[in-house]
C-alpha cells in the first residue's frame, strides 16, 4: 500500500498498486509525484519504484511530443489507448483548417504536391516500366509528403526536402504499406465490385502517415488505420468527397464530353456493318486531340485541389491519432 503526496500538497491513501497505476494512466500522477510505503525512511518519486516503471513509460509513450516516433515495443499500448478514445471527425473544421494552412503556406504545400504530380506524370510517360516504378515507390513518396503537411500543422520547421525523407526513415515499411494496401484494394475492387475496394481505400487512408509519423510496422499501421477509420467511415468518406469536389466535377465533365463525342463514332461504326479501321483510327485521334485542353484542365485542377485534400486529411489524422485537436496555422 502507498500514500501519495498530491499536487495540492495533501496526502492521499493508503492506495494499492493498481490504484496508483490507474492514477498514472489518468494523468493524475507522473514520474515526479512523491509516494511513501510503510517502512520507507522518506518520500520518493514514483520514478524510483520499479513496479510503476511500465505504467510511467506507457503514459509517456501515449502522450509523446507531436511527431515523435513510438519507441520499440510500445506500438501495442498505443493502439489500445487509441481504440479506447472517443472517436470523432468534424468535416467542416478539417476543411476550414486546411484552407487556412494552405493560404499561409501555399508555396511549400503547393510545391510539394506539384513535385509528386510531376514525378507521377513523368513516370507514366515511360511505357510499363515508368508506371510500375511509380506504383511501387508511391508509398515512400507519399509518406514524405504527409510529413511535410504534418510538420506545418504542428508548426515545426520544414522544407521541400522533407518530401523525400521517406527514403531514409522508413523506406521498407512505407514501400510495403503502399504496395500491399494498393494491391489488396485493387483485388477487392476487381473481385467484389466497387464497394469493398472503396471501403479498403478509405479504411487504409492513414496507413502511410502512421508508418512515416509513428514508425509503425506496415501491417500494424494498416490494421490500426482500418479499425479507427471504420468507426468514422462516413465522416472520412464525406471529407474526401467534399474536399475533392473540384476534381470530381472536372472528371465528370470530361466523361460527359468524351461520351458525347464518341457516341456518333460508335453509331456510325455499327450502322456501316463493316467499319473501316482507318476511319475509326482517324476519328479516335481527332477525339483525343480535341480533348487535350480538357486533360490539361483536369491536371491543373488536380494540382491546385490536391494540397487542400491532403491538408484536410492530415488534420483528421491529428484529431484521430494525435494527442488532441490539431490547431490551424
Amino acid at each position: 500500500m502507498y500514500k501519495i503526496l498530491g499536487g495540492d500538497q495533501k496526502q492521499y491513501g493508503p492506495v494499492s498498486t493498481d490504484e496508483v497505476r490507474a492514477w498514472i494512466a489518468e494523468g493524475r500522477l507522473n514520474a515526479a509525484s512523491l509516494a511513501w510505503t510503510e517502512g520507507a525512511p522518506d518520500w520518493k518519486p514514483l520514478a524510483s519504484f520499479p513496479e510503476f516503471a511500465d505504467a510511467l513509460r506507457a503514459k509517456a509513450v501515449l502522450q509523446p511530443p507531436p511527431g515523435a516516433p513510438l519507441p520499440p515495443g510500445m506500438a501495442e499500448a498505443y493502439q489500445v489507448e487509441l481504440l479506447a478514445r472517443p472517436t470523432r471527425v468534424q468535416i467542416g473544421s478539417c476543411m476550414s483548417r486546411s484552407w487556412t494552412l494552405l493560404a499561409q503556406n501555399f508555396g511549400l504545400l503547393f510545391g510539394t504536391t506539384a513535385i509528386v504530380w510531376a514525378i507521377s506524370f513523368g513516370c507514366n510517360l515511360i511505357p510499363w516500366i515508368g508506371g510500375l516504378a511509380y506504383w511501387l515507390l508511391r508509398g515512400v513518396l507519399y509518406g514524405g509528403m504527409y510529413l511535410v503537411f504534418l510538420k506545418r500543422i504542428r508548426r515545426e520547421e520544414v522544407n521541400i526536402s522533407t518530401l523525400f525523407s521517406g527514403f531514409q526513415i522508413a523506406f521498407v515499411q512505407l514501400f510495403l504499406a503502399g504496395v500491399v494496401s494498393g494491391l489488396l484494394s485493387s483485388i477487392a475492387t476487381a473481385c467484389c465490385l466497387v464497394i469493398p475496394g472503396v471501403y479498403l481505400l478509405v479504411a487504409w487512408i492513414f496507413s502511410l502517415p502512421l508508418v512515416a509519423d509513428k514508425r509503425l510496422e506496415f501491417w500494424s499501421a494498416m490494421e490500426l488505420s482500418r479499425k479507427v477509420v471504420t468507426r468514422v467511415f462516413f465522416q472520412i468518406f464525406g471529407l474526401l468527397v467534399l474536399t475533392a469536389l473540384p476534381m470530381l466535377a472536372t472528371l465528370f465533365f470530361l466523361g460527359i464530353k468524351i461520351a458525347i463525342a464518341i457516341t456518333p463514332i460508335i453509331q456510325k461504326a455499327v450502322a456501316s456493318g463493316q467499319p473501316d479501321p482507318a476511319m475509326l483510327k482517324a476519328a479516335i485521334e481527332n477525339l483525343v486531340m480535341s480533348s487535350v485542353w480538357v486533360m490539361i484542365l483536369m491536371n491543373l485542377v488536380f494540382v491546385l485541389n490536391y494540397p487542400f485534400i491532403i491538408g484536410a486529411l492530415m488534420y483528421a489524422y491529428e484529431d484521430l491519432f494525435g494527442t488532441g485537436r490539431a490547431p490551424s496555422r
